[in-house]
């Protein structure tokens, strides 16, 4: 059995930094490597331009992420983060690359089932009130115009990513695929379990408290999900108690 944790490269959600997820490294097991993927503009690469483009930001962080996926590796992105990871795995098919081991999909709908709701044109009103509906965004930042202002700048490059993602059909993945959702998110479930179509593997629905950030809400829940569904595609990962603190 190796010894080589396997890498989960975690994609975050539209207006955050990676580090949403660096919490999870303290969480999940040591035969994991959590690598939360930073974007463009954002967190330790602030100073670098935003990529408003989908096939764009996808491609280049195909390119950037090229060595962690080598070897045995997952892929999990929430929200805009999911297009992203199922992206990457798209990327790494259409290049005869390894593909992940599995899939993680988190709070989004599947591809086909996307709303046009945004454009990438809204003004910052807009961008405040979607910020309040969707929650997640601490207290701290609407206090502090600077951290506002940062928020609104990296938001509103997401939506036009969001906007920009390609409508072309693509071809099942032989790919695990798992999906986690919210009950209270206003992602319609039959918008979840399209996903479904999008794998020629195993898939499954995972359903947890809370709205559309019940990664945050139900941390403890969805990191024991996760660890659950590694060991399964993985056998050098262990079944282990998660808590998140």
């Amino acid at each position: 059995m190796s010894h080589v944790p396997v890498t989960l490269l975690c994609l975050p959600c539209a207006g955050a930094s990676a580090t949403m997820y660096l919490r999870w490294r303290r969480h999940l097991p040591s035969t994991v490597r959590v690598v939360p993927v930073e974007l463009p503009g954002r967190g330790i690469r602030l100073h670098e331009a935003f990529v408003e483009d989908f096939s764009q930001l996808a491609a280049q962080l195909g390119d950037e992420q090229r060595a962690a996926m080598q070897g045995r590796y997952a892929l999990f992105g929430h929200s805009m983060g999911a297009l992203l990871a199922f992206a990457l795995a798209q990327w790494q098919q259409a290049a005869g690359l390894p593909l992940p081991g599995a899939l993680f999909v988190s709070g989004s709908p599947a591809p086909q089932c996307r709303e046009r709701e945004i454009s990438g044109q809204e003004d910052d009103a807009a961008l405040i009130r979607a910020l309040h509906k969707h929650g997640g965004t601490p207290a701290e930042v609407f206090a502090s115009d600077e951290l506002l202002r940062m928020t609104l700048n990296t938001l509103r490059a997401d939506y036009r990513v969001c906007a920009s993602f390609p409508e072309q059909p693509v071809s099942p993945l032989p790919v695990p695929l798992q999906v986690l959702a919210g009950r209270r998110d206003d992602i319609r479930e039959a918008s979840q379990r399209a996903w479904r179509e999008h794998t020629r593997e195993d898939f499954s629905l995972h359903w947890f408290d809370g709205d559309h950030f019940f990664i945050r809400e139900q941390e403890a829940a969805v990191l024991a999900c996760l660890n659950d569904a590694l060991a399964q595609h993985f056998p050098e990962v262990a079944h282990a108690a998660v808590a998140a603190s």
